[in-house]
């Protein structure tokens, strides 16, 4: 079977990148411990679990963390940690997003680039319970099957009658300044 045409372009479907997105937030939380704290000796948090979901044109991420806080009470003669899981969703919307990607096809992921941590913890102004700040920050893709266009010629010399200039303007690695470059290059 020979192409009609010199040149034809035929649609390859494929799997790609088709949305990619980023957000930062910060959260305020609040723990009640069981005594009330004096002062808070210091807030971190572990066990952080998180899976990623399509939800429309953005990705949300759902996920747990356990927050501990050390802290002081009876006049700052005693200590103790309180511990709480925390339950949060966080829409990421996508700033890029392929509208022919195949949408029975999707496949979403998220990565934390900044894993949950709490910036500020203090002692609420009534004194029965703990505020604490928490920042986080994720970066989503969503991989589809999408269409791609290509050129296809049933010469195999087509290419031959082209004329590529890939010389452009001369330029000379000589010039270059090594301490302008990049290190991880």
């Amino acid at each position: 079977m020979s192409l009609s045409h010199k040149r034809q372009t035929r649609e390859i479907i494929t799997k790609a990148i088709c949305g990619k997105g980023r957000k930062f937030s910060t959260a305020t939380h609040t723990v009640t411990p069981p005594h009330h704290p004096t002062s808070i000796l210091g807030a971190w948090i572990i066990n952080h679990q998180y899976e990623a979901v399509a939800a429309g044109n953005g990705i949300e991420v759902i996920g747990t963390y356990d927050v501990n806080i050390w802290y002081s009470y009876d006049k700052n003669k005693q200590t103790e940690v309180a511990k709480e899981t925390v339950s949060y969703v966080e829409l990421i919307p996508l700033s890029y997003l392929d509208p022919r990607h195949r949408a029975s096809t999707v496949e979403v992921s998220a990565e934390a680039t900044q894993e949950p941590n709490c910036v500020e913890a203090g002692v609420s102004p009534g004194g029965g319970s703990v505020t604490l700040r928490v920042e986080r920050e994720f970066e989503a893709e969503l991989v589809a099957e999408t269409k791609v266009r290509v050129y296809v010629s049933d010469q195999a010399d087509d290419l031959e009658d082209k004329d590529y200039d890939f010389e452009g303007e001369s330029f000379d690695y000589d010039d270059l300044d090594p301490d302008a470059l990049d290190d991880e290059l």
